[in-house]
């Protein structure tokens, strides 16, 4: 799966691979992958639970 997210390390918006759906502790869900271009772990929160 991918997702488009901001990557800190570029300062820009950039395309993520290897994504995964994850929950956090407070119980929302988040998208977690890598950076395709600088192989940054980037991070997405999704919506409400």
């Amino acid at each position: 799966m991918e997702f488009e997210g901001y990557c800190v390390k570029q300062k820009k918006r950039t395309k993520a691979k290897d994504a995964q759906e994850v929950t956090m502790k407070n119980g929302r869900k988040a998208l977690k992958g890598v950076c395709s271009e600088c192989g940054t772990v980037m991070f997405k929160i999704l919506g409400t639970k």
